[in-house]
């Protein structure tokens, strides 16, 4: 590993085959690092720095890379940008992040779920407006997936900080199932807080009902649902049901 170029890809070192190289966004003024895959060799795998190589498991992978070098450039304004919206997707979407490991599209190559969620959140769930990310919370995903989604539901608020979600049966459509479990997952931007309610009714049951904590009485909430099969091995994209005040 001595004298290998910092900038140049590392091939084979003590064991290591094979090169595997990832997307790297330009949201930083970082420039993209070179990776190779470590197969059980002399040392095997390592954590940490040593020299200009940093060892880690990446999703089961004993990796070495290059440390990545700072620019000196400054970053552009669509850099800044970019990063002001990565902030906030991650920020966001943080809370569903179990929820979205599970839901959210199939892994594609290197991207997870949750790495799927993030990418669509900024490209489709964000705007800037006056030099400022914000969200557009009808075009926000909670999960995404091919199970059958509901049909003609319709939320409505009840005193006490009640929500009453109530749907159509379609158990026998599609890959729908009666018991496909339902979840209501909720959003308050005032507060910067969600309150998630996963498996509360199954498809068949054709209503749910929730009680939001008193913090959230006077507040407006962003709402949305998904259903998920049984085995919780699919689900449906979810469903924006709106902006509501809660009393």
């Amino acid at each position: 590993m001595t004298g290998q170029n910092q900038s140049e890809p590392v091939k084979t070192v003590q064991g290591c085959t094979g090169c595997c190289f990832l997307q790297y966004l330009r949201l930083t003024n970082f420039k993209i690092f070179d990776m190779a895959t470590l197969n059980k060799g002399i040392l095997g795998g390592f954590s940490g720095k040593v020299g200009t190589v940093v060892g880690a498991n990446w999703r089961g992978l004993d990796i070495i890379r290059s440390r990545p070098k700072i620019s000196k450039r400054n970053p552009t304004e669509k850099q800044l940008e970019q990063q002001m919206k990565f902030k906030l997707a991650i920020s966001f979407l943080q809370p569903v992040k179990s929820i979205q490991s599970l839901y959210f599209g199939s892994e594609s190559g290197v991207k997870s779920r949750v790495n799927l969620a993030v990418s669509y959140t900024i490209s489709e769930a964000i705007r800037v407006v006056a030099g400022l990310p914000e969200l557009i919370y009808n075009k926000v995903l909670i999960t995404r997936g091919e199970l059958t989604s509901f049909q003609n539901a319709v939320l409505t608020t009840q005193p006490g900080g009640v929500l009453h979600l109530e749907w159509e049966d379609n158990s026998t459509q599609g890959n729908a199932a009666a018991s496909d479990q339902v979840s209501l997952v909720c959003y308050c931007e005032e507060l910067k807080n969600w309150e998630i309610y996963e498996g509360i009714v199954m498809r068949s049951d054709l209503m749910a009902d929730v009680t939001l904590p008193a913090y959230c009485l006077g507040k407006t909430m962003e709402v949305y649902a998904f259903l998920n099969n049984e085995k919780q091995t699919a689900a449906s994209t979810s469903f924006y049901l709106g902006e509501y005040l809660v009393n």
